[in-house]
This record gives C-alpha cells, sequence and structure tokens, in this order.
C-alpha cells in the first residue's frame, strides 16, 4: 500500500472514530479537525491533550476503540462511509452555509465530520435539487395528504425529497417521492442498521433501494432524543428550502425551520384548519416574529417557485374556473341582473328594473339567448334554466 493510500485510510479510520466520539455539530472539534488534520486531532484527543472544550465533548468516550467493529458492521448492512476527502460524493457545496454559520459564531451549527450512508445513489448528487418535506408525528389525514401531494410533485419534477424518516408527515413524504419514482433520502439520528422507528424497517429499506439514508452516527448508535434536534441542522443544510406541514406549539420542527433561516435556506409552511392543535407551528411561521416567518405555499409549484430557477420556476397563478358570465359588457350584466329567475316578464320590466332604455333590453336580450343566459316564454324574459342553477349556487 503507497503513502498515499495509506494516509487515506488512516484519515478513514479518525473520521470513523469521530463520529462516535464526538456528538455532530461541535465546533471546536470541527475546528480542531480542520485545523490539524483528523488523525492528529484523534492523537491529541486520546492523549488528553486537547483543548478543555474538545475533552469535555468526548468525555469517557476517549478511551474507547470500536473502529474496526463500525466498519464491518457497516460492510454487513451495505453502508459506507462519506468523508469530506471523498471529493466524488461529499456534497461540500451544501454544507458550505454550515460553516459559514460557525464563523459567525453559531458554534453548535459546524458541518459533519463524517456520514454514514447507504443506498445506490451518490450523496452530492441526490441532494444537489432537494427539498425538505417534515412535521408532526401526530399528523392528520389532511397532513398527509398534502404532504403526499407536495412531495409526489417535487418527485416528478426531478427533486429529492429530504425528510427525517419519522412516522406521519415524514413517512408520507417519503413514501410519495417512492411512488413517484424519485429519489428521497432519509436523515436519521441513530445507526443505520437499526431502524427507528420500527414501524418504519420496510420503507427504510425501499429507500435504501432506490434513494438513501444519511446518519451522522456509526452502526449501533441509539437513536436518543437529543439526537433528534441535532439531526435537524443537517436536514435543513441538505435541502434548499423545508416546507413544514402540520407542526404543534411544542415541535421539533421548529428547530429544523430555525436552522433553516440561520443558514440562509427557504422556510416554507402549508396552512392547516384553524382548529387543529398540529397546525399551531406551522400558522406561528407563517405568522412570522422575531425569528422571521415562513412562506406560505399550498403545491409543489409553488414550492419550486421559492427554491428553483429564478424566472424557470414559476407556478401558475390560480385561476376560477370559467363563467357564464365571462366576456358580457357593462350593460349586458346590468340587464342579465335585473332578469327575474323564475317569473317572466316583459322588457319594460327588466328597463325599469335595470335603470335604462327599453330598446337597450330590447337589443340585448336576444344576445343572451343566444348564450343561453336567458330564454323568452309566453309570459315575457326570465333566466335560463342552467343561469338559474348557476344563480342558486352564488
Amino acid at each position: 500500500m503507497s503513502v498515499v493510500e495509506t494516509s487515506a485510510v488512516q484519515n478513514r479510520r479518525a473520521r470513523a472514530w469521530l463520529t462516535r466520539a464526538v456528538e455532530p455539530g461541535q465546533a471546536a472539534t470541527y475546528a480542531l479537525v480542520q485545523q490539524l488534520g483528523p488523525v492528529e486531532a484523534v492523537q491529541l484527543i486520546r492523549s488528553r491533550q486537547a483543548p478543555p472544550i474538545v475533552l469535555s465533548a468526548v468525555g469517557s468516550r476517549g478511551d474507547e476503540d470500536r473502529v474496526d467493529q463500525d466498519l464491518a458492521m457497516a460492510y454487513r448492512f451495505g453502508i459506507r462511509l462519506v468523508t469530506p476527502e471523498d471529493e466524488d460524493e461529499w456534497p461540500a457545496q451544501m454544507l458550505h452555509p454550515m460553516l459559514l454559520a460557525t464563523e459567525r459564531g453559531l458554534l453548535d451549527l459546524a458541518p459533519p465530520l463524517a456520514l454514514w450512508v447507504r443506498g445506490p445513489v451518490a450523496l452530492d448528487e441526490a441532494v444537489r435539487r432537494s427539498v425538505a418535506v417534515i412535521g408532526s408525528r401526530a399528523s392528520t389525514a389532511y397532513g398527509e395528504h398534502v404532504a403526499a401531494e407536495i412531495a409526489f410533485g417535487l418527485a416528478d419534477r426531478g427533486w429529492t425529497v429530504v425528510s427525517g424518516g419519522a412516522l406521519g408527515i415524514d413517512g408520507a413524504a417519503h413514501r410519495a417521492a417512492l411512488a413517484a419514482d424519485g429519489v428521497t433520502v432519509a436523515v436519521l439520528a441513530g445507526g443505520l442498521d437499526r431502524p427507528y422507528p420500527a414501524a418504519h424497517g420496510a420503507l427504510f429499506e425501499r429507500i435504501a433501494a432506490t434513494g438513501l439514508l444519511v446518519s451522522e452516527w456509526p452502526p449501533g448508535c441509539a437513536p436518543y432524543r437529543r439526537r433528534f434536534l441535532i439531526r435537524n441542522r443537517l436536514i435543513a443544510a441538505l435541502s434548499e428550502g423545508t416546507v413544514v406541514v402540520e407542526a404543534s406549539a411544542r415541535s421539533g420542527t421548529a428547530s429544523t425551520a430555525r436552522r433553516c433561516r440561520e443558514l440562509g435556506r427557504s422556510v416554507m409552511a402549508v396552512p392547516g384548519p384553524v382548529t387543529s392543535a398540529v397546525s399551531v407551528g406551522t400558522h406561528q411561521l407563517l405568522r412570522g416574529g422575531d425569528e422571521g416567518g415562513a412562506r406560505l405555499v399550498c403545491s409543489a409549484a409553488q414550492v419550486l417557485e421559492e427554491v428553483g430557477r429564478l424566472g424557470a420556476d414559476l407556478s401558475e397563478p390560480p385561476r376560477a374556473p370559467p363563467g357564464s358570465r365571462d366576456g358580457l359588457d357593462d350593460l349586458a350584466r346590468l340587464i342579465l341582473d335585473s332578469v327575474p329567475v323564475r317569473r317572466a316578464v316583459a322588457p319594460e320590466r327588466v328597463a325599469r328594473a335595470a335603470g335604462v332604455a327599453v330598446l337597450d333590453v330590447l337589443r340585448v336580450l336576444p344576445a343572451l339567448e343566444l348564450q343561453d343566459l336567458v330564454e323568452l316564454t309566453a309570459e315575457g324574459w326570465r333566466l335560463s334554466a342552467a343561469e338559474r342553477r348557476t344563480s342558486c349556487r352564488r
């Protein structure tokens, strides 16, 4: 093995060790690795010569070395370790805002030291055009329907759908992307060898077959509660924007939205019923506040208008269905409004009701009859049967 190959193996093993020894997002540890390289940084940590803030973050894990077991377990489950040295797969461009945020003093937004990945797609390729769709675990049928519609539309247009693999909205988004034969990425808060939630084991297998499972923790690591909040920053970073579909007042989704803003990403939210407890968080995002608001979206087209190419991914404005009165001038509308719904009347009665000349009424009514808006009976003029039905619905 050449010196270069030996160095690459050492770097990879050092980063694998760091993923177990240090919780992700630690700015001080990231800075040490950037300054010295992963091998020397690990040597300093294990010899207890690293800065105190780094040693405090490592704690008693510094004495543990499970790199061989982790790499063997990863190989067994088809998991690979992707590192910044892997220029053909590391998503450096997407993760760059994390580095900028760290330099601004946001100490818990540091980029990952390495990523454990399972799936056939290159990571940087998968997230190059991506949108996160996230929301409540205790979702409603409405929320899951909307999340699926948006995710399907994004995947159908060639965008990757990123989410957290949780029950509720996350699961609906992943399934919809798969149904559209698109790519979806599940960013998990524990080892990729142990699906959590267990109910999504089959879903994760489907994702791994055509998309990606991603984690900052090596195989065997449990998805502790705090790790979901750490994981959320990675969901925000690996997406051009994040769509929130249903979130309660106390929701981890709010932390992801905050991370999006800190990283300069777009934050979008779908409104729900004002009576729904699981839409309180999304409505709060839409109202804005000190931390900034979210963009209201209702469809995949509106999402792409927010995150897509300038001038190219514009959504069509909503249009009302064509009406029978479209194209009528003001006089014709006035006369039509003065024709009774059921009881037929003479043209003079219509003229008095409209406040116009009888000659105008006599000139306009036949034209309205040709458009099936009015009809002439033995007793006089009245609205046509089709227009009477329309008038009853107004």
